[in-house]
């Protein structure tokens, strides 16, 4: 029995850990998906309506961009099965989803960031299909315009009336 509580014991410190870390990672990595995706939208709607040529290096943004949006919702992904505000709000949904900050982070948020990633997601795809310049500009313009204000929205910003984090999450 007591082998048994140890090792349990082991296993919670060990995802408390894991969690902390994962969680400064997800906060500290939005500071690359906010520019990244500021500065793709610049170049898209420059682009469009510049009547600009797509290069290879608008293409890269393209590319960059989405890529570094999937990382953060992987990194959220892993959040929501470690977390322990996530564990409360499945397990005692009924009480949890009249808590705001509880059903915050367990619906809302995991939720529209979802979609705002599968939207910057349907825009890099559209982009990279479209034949000219100007269709692919427009395409990355409007798609990652539109994900990216459902971001905006979803993130707990600290100047938030609804739910507030810092800026910057530290792991001490």
């Amino acid at each position: 029995m007591h082998a048994g509580n140890a090792q349990h014991r082991t296993i919670l410190i060990f995802t408390n850990n894991v969690y902390t870390h994962i969680l400064a990672l997800h906060s500290l990595f939005r500071w690359l998906v906010l520019p990244g995706m500021l500065f793709a939208i610049f170049r898209a709607w420059r682009g469009w309506l510049g009547n600009r040529p797509f290069s290879r290096h608008d293409n890269a943004v393209r590319f960059i961009t989405a890529t570094i949006a999937h990382i953060q919702l992987i990194l959220g992904l892993c959040l929501y099965f470690i977390s322990p505000l996530i564990s409360y709000f499945l397990h005692e949904y009924k009480d949890a989803v009249h808590q705001r900050q509880v059903r915050f982070f367990g619906m809302e948020h995991s939720l529209m960031m979802l979609i705002g990633i599968v939207i910057i997601t349907i825009g890099s795809a559209v982009a990279k299909r479209k034949t000219t310049d100007q269709q692919k500009f427009k395409a990355m313009a409007i798609w990652y315009t539109i994900g990216l204000l459902v971001i905006l929205l979803n993130i707990p910003w600290p100047f938030s009336p609804l739910v507030s984090r810092p800026y910057f999450r530290l792991l001490f």
